[in-house]
């Protein structure tokens, strides 16, 4: 085995691809049971490859897991700032946060699948408006988690002597691209940056945009997480390997061959000691988290793998 580079590892569900409640149990469950530190999973109300498959709302699913859980964490990867007002985002995020322990991180996002705005009338606007929308919505979101009281005069939200949510430890995550847009809002009031199905250039390139915009804003970078969400197809040999990829193909229209170059141009693909590799030098780059996207979302003997396997060779 590789020496071991100081990366956490989370596992990652897209929950608008027909995960189902019992769905959710078992994966939770599995995750406390072998060792994976925090669940993940999306908030998009439409599937992006089979509008037929049920979509259980992100927020309500994390505050029924959280009740039924004792260590895991959680987190949104992530809550488009289009779905719901700052103040019941905060608030719901709250509320799990309360109900867990103190278990919850709250993604945000900008938002970027118009077909699920168009199918539930939520407004998507150009990419510029979801941006200025998102940018309000964190400055509030980060407010109200830590400040008693909150007056906010914005162009798209205002707060008129707002009580807090007096949840000040809650970590803020921000999703995107390192995108002065997202970048820069992100610094002034987020405690991670998580970018997304980047090769590794990229990922070196966007670690470095998101430092330059912490030194713009007089933040040290020190202070900030960096986090990078990213597909994984893993086994102990290649026949695990294979048949990992199998699974994930027939859920997605594709075969092996294509989801194993498709997802190892973006993220850890390969044996164990090949994932290990390059967690390794996505550490390297200053990434301190691996979501890891896990689409065959039950198959259980993955998460056992990522529990028992990945997370001890990187801890």
């Amino acid at each position: 085995m590789l020496a071991s580079p100081a990366v956490r590892l989370a596992l990652m569900i897209e929950g608008q691809e027909g995960v189902t409640w019992d769905d959710w149990v078992a994966l939770a469950s599995a995750c406390e049971e072998h060792g994976v530190e925090a669940l993940f999973r999306s908030d998009h109300y439409v599937s992006g490859s089979d509008e037929s498959r049920p979509v259980l709302d992100a927020w309500t699913t994390l505050a029924g897991l959280a009740a039924r859980t004792t260590k895991l964490q959680f987190g949104t990867l992530v809550s488009p700032g289009t779905f719901r007002h700052p103040s019941v985002l905060a608030r719901s995020a709250a509320t799990a946060d309360e109900i867990s322990g103190g278990r919850i991180t709250l993604g945000l996002g900008a938002g970027w699948m118009e077909r699920e705005h168009e199918a539930y009338g939520f407004p998507f606007g150009t990419a510029r408006e979801r941006v200025a929308v998102f940018g309000e919505q964190l400055e509030i979101v980060h407010r109200l988690l830590r400040e008693d009281n909150v007056d906010f005069d914005g162009e798209h939200y205002a707060l008129e002597s707002a009580p807090g949510l007096a949840r000040p430890d809650l970590p803020i995550l921000v999703g995107g691209s390192a995108k002065p847009g997202t970048a820069e809002p992100a610094v002034r009031f987020a405690d991670e940056y998580n970018t997304f199905f980047a090769n590794m250039d990229e990922i070196r390139e966007r670690k470095l945009k998101l430092d330059e915009a912490c030194e713009r804003a007089g933040r040290d970078p020190a202070t900030f997480r960096y986090s990078l969400m990213a597909p994984c197809v893993v086994g102990r040999d290649e026949r695990e390997v294979q048949e990992s990829a199998r699974r994930i193909g027939a859920r997605f229209g594709r075969e092996p061959q294509q989801v194993l170059e498709r997802y190892g141009e973006f993220g850890p693909v390969g044996t164990v000691d090949q994932v290990v590799e390059r967690l390794k030098q996505i550490e390297e780059i200053g990434y301190e988290r691996v979501m890891l996207q896990h689409l065959a979302h039950q198959d259980l003997d993955t998460v056992a793998l990522i529990g028992r396997e990945l997370a001890p060779a990187v801890a």
